[in-house]
């Protein structure tokens, strides 16, 4: 007679690069086996709901293809020719190579590279620890967030808002630069509870007609790169119409008289010729908000993809500051939390020992950098050796074709430590098995929410997995450098960074599982004031003196708008490139993580692009058909998908897919630019300048 199964039921937090942060009831089963992921109901954020490629995660924590002990390559880079080597093997290799390195052309020869594949604290950040008391060349984070957080922080003087479960008291809600239906489940949660409770209605802004577009209620699609001509437009209508609520201006604003005066040109006609909105909707959308007092802005991360991403922001931003919908309960707006939780990451990161006079490397720009850019390496040594964790750069990083030829060189030492044989591991020196979120211990928080949380290391990961942490304490210790942090076990690190930051100790947190930090209605909607110095609300942006974390600048700043407007410096189509080109995040991936899974692959199916049927006829092309993209920086095969959900001239890809799934192995990031944009860097990975041709015979279409 069979045993009955043991499931028994534990917390945790999903760890990967999405604001939602889902707080998670894990099965764990038998006490080995992971089996559903569901969202738990006890967070009210996440409210009972996760997104499907979280909802089976077994199926990747299990996957057969894992890493599961450390390789050293034996054949040509990129070859998948790798013998295996123990630990202490690997170890020894990589803290020689970086000594090496550092003998000969200077510590900062050598770049710890990393990213978001985990967003706990300890594993993702603890690299900048060797970083720091090595003095090796620092990352400066570039490929995500810093373009929309600039923009955010020019208006409202920080990142943080409104209480994103108000959206659930709201009105209408206005979601504008992001797909949430795809990449942040929760955000409709709370929408199609106000709309179901309170009849409220949902607007979404964005470049084409994507899934949550066919839920709202009011569907705004721009051309790219023109959010900031579109609000313009709304807010000439808000105050030619009478729909400006001047007495909150006067009290919580900098200059609305200025902004009237400046807008008096920017008319919904002005408007509709740079964004491709007709004057009517452009009406209409600016009536329902300024006739909606519980108007609530969810804005997203559509904005940090664009060269005027920063403009563009604060220009969507602004709106809800001319109609005062700061002041109620389900208005305002939001994007991101990141400036309420204060974590002191000190010990995690090795800050006592930054020396500031070494050199920042910008993450967006490894391939000018590894190959040898001297502007990119600002001036100072070649890269030699690098250790790389929780990224996929020969995947994502833009101008993949310098990418990959940097990657390529003979010369340079690289070890990736990894979860499965991505194509960034496939060009390494040495591979090493990492454990994923439910085999380790971090810290979490979540920029889409206001919850931290502890996430417990609930089953022993398989083979010879280990952490970024054991990873770090392994090579620092061959290397023979002292931090208290080093010889710390995670929840040691977590304990005392809790403590330090004023959110008492580990033991605390955990009883309580998710703690809410949410400041209170008055401060959330800064009804004392703004975060400026002035407490007002900036409708001038000051672009030299955003109250950001990164403060490096980027990019043409200075020529930046101080008020809203549209910002004409995104890479233009033209008569040789007569499409413009957006990345678009497709729901099944989240970058390159879960591109490995069956599930995923299967609803994904083969990289294609959106063309709108009309274009598609012009240049002769069918659906079904395979095409080639291309500019200067490179060239790439999809499949050709007819849709009359976007604006002639647009094309639409949503990635990302691995650089083997297109034909002839080069992905979509060939095409991408790692210019830095303005203010503070960041790559512009929806806006390329791109041409199409056929590539060969039509493939069978899609029911």
């Amino acid at each position: 007679m069979s045993q009955p199964v043991a499931i028994d039921i534990r917390h945790s937090t999903c760890p990967h690069d999405c604001p939602s942060a889902c707080a998670l009831d894990v099965e764990v089963i038998d006490g080995s086996t992971i089996g559903r992921l569901r969202g738990s109901k006890r967070q009210t954020y996440t409210a009972g709901v996760v997104c499907a490629k979280v909802a089976r995660y077994a199926e990747r924590i299990h996957h057969p293809d894992r890493l599961t002990y450390p390789m050293r390559r034996i054949g040509p880079k990129g070859s998948g020719q790798f013998a295996r080597v123990s630990w202490d093997e690997a170890l020894d290799e990589i803290a020689a190579r970086f000594d090496a390195a550092e003998a000969a052309f200077g510590a900062e020869s050598v770049w710890p590279y990393y990213y978001a594949g985990t967003m706990g604290l300890v594993m993702r950040d603890g690299i900048n620890r060797l970083a720091n008391v090595k003095k090796y060349s620092r990352f400066y984070s570039t490929i995500c967030a810093n373009i929309a957080w600039s923009g955010y922080a020019a208006g409202v003087g920080k990142v943080a808002g409104v209480d994103p479960r108000e959206m659930a008291r709201s009105d209408l809600i206005v979601i504008w630069g992001t797909n949430p239906v795809s990449t942040q489940v929760n955000v409709m949660t709370h929408a199609a509870r106000a709309r179901k409770e309170r009849g409220a209605k949902i607007a979404a802004v964005d470049i084409y007609d994507n899934e949550t577009m066919q839920q709202a209620d009011i569907r705004i699609i721009l051309r790219p790169g023109t959010d900031g001509a579109f609000a313009c437009g709304v807010m000439h209508v808000l105050f030619r119409d009478g729909l400006a609520d001047r007495a909150y201006m006067a009290r919580y604003t900098d200059c609305p008289d200025a902004l009237e005066a400046h807008l008096a040109t920017r008319t919904p006609a002005w408007a509709s010729a740079i964004c491709g909105v007709a004057e009517a909707e452009i009406e209409a959308f600016a009536h329902a908000v300024g006739e909606t007092r519980r108007s609530f802005f969810r804005l997203g991360y559509g904005f940090t993809r664009s060269r005027n991403g920063a403009a563009q922001m604060h220009a969507a931003l602004c709106i809800p500051a001319v109609t005062g919908a700061w002041q109620y309960e389900g208005g305002g707006a939001f994007f991101n939390n990141g400036a309420i939780f204060g974590f002191d990451k000190s010990l995690i990161e090795g800050l006592d020992r930054l020396d500031p006079a070494t050199r920042v490397l910008d993450q967006s720009k490894i391939g000018r950098i590894l190959t040898g850019d001297a502007e990119a390496l600002r001036g100072g040594a070649p890269i030699k050796a690098m250790l790389i964790q929780n990224t996929n750069p020969m995947t994502v990083a833009p101008e993949q074709e310098l990418v990959r030829t940097g990657f390529g060189r003979d010369d340079l030492f690289v070890a990736v430590h990894e979860q499965f044989m991505t194509e960034t591991a496939l060009m390494a020196d040495i591979v090493l098995p990492a454990t994923m979120f439910l085999e380790h211990d971090d810290l979490y928080y979540g920029g889409g929410h206001q919850h931290i949380s502890v996430g417990s290391r609930l089953v022993e990961p398989p083979g010879e997995c280990r952490s970024n942490h054991e990873v770090l304490q392994g090579v620092a210790r061959r290397l023979g450098v002292d931090h208290p942090a080093f010889a710390m076990t995670p929840r040691e690190v977590i304990d005392s960074t809790l403590k330090s930051s004023g959110h008492g100790g580990i033991a605390q947190l955990e009883a309580e599982l998710w703690r809410d930090l949410q400041p209170d209605f008055r401060a959330s909607h800064f009804l004392d004031g703004f975060a400026h110095a002035d407490g007002k609300f900036h409708f001038r942006a000051d672009w030299g003196n955003v109250n950001v974390p990164r403060k490096l600048k980027f990019g043409p700043w200075e020529a930046m708008p101080s008020l809203p407007d549209h910002w004409a410096v995104t890479e233009q189509a033209d008569p040789q490139h007569p499409f413009r080109l957006a990345t678009s995040p497709a729901r099944s991936f989240l970058n390159t993580t879960f591109n490995e899974t069956p599930s995923s692959q299967a609803r994904e199916g083969e990289p294609s692009v959106l063309i709108h049927p009309d274009d598609a006829d012009q240049i002769g092309i069918e659906d079904g058909e395979v095409v080639v993209l291309g500019n200067s920086r490179g060239e790439t095969m999809l499949t050709a998908r007819l849709s009359d959900g976007l604006r002639r001239g647009v094309v639409i890809a949503e990635s990302v897919f691995p650089n083997r799934a297109h034909r002839g192995g080069r992905g979509i990031n060939v095409l991408t630019s790692a210019e830095s944009v303005a203010p503070h860097g960041g790559a512009a990975f929806h806006d390329n300048k791109v041409w199409i041709k056929k590539a060969g015979a039509p493939l069978a279409k899609r029911d």
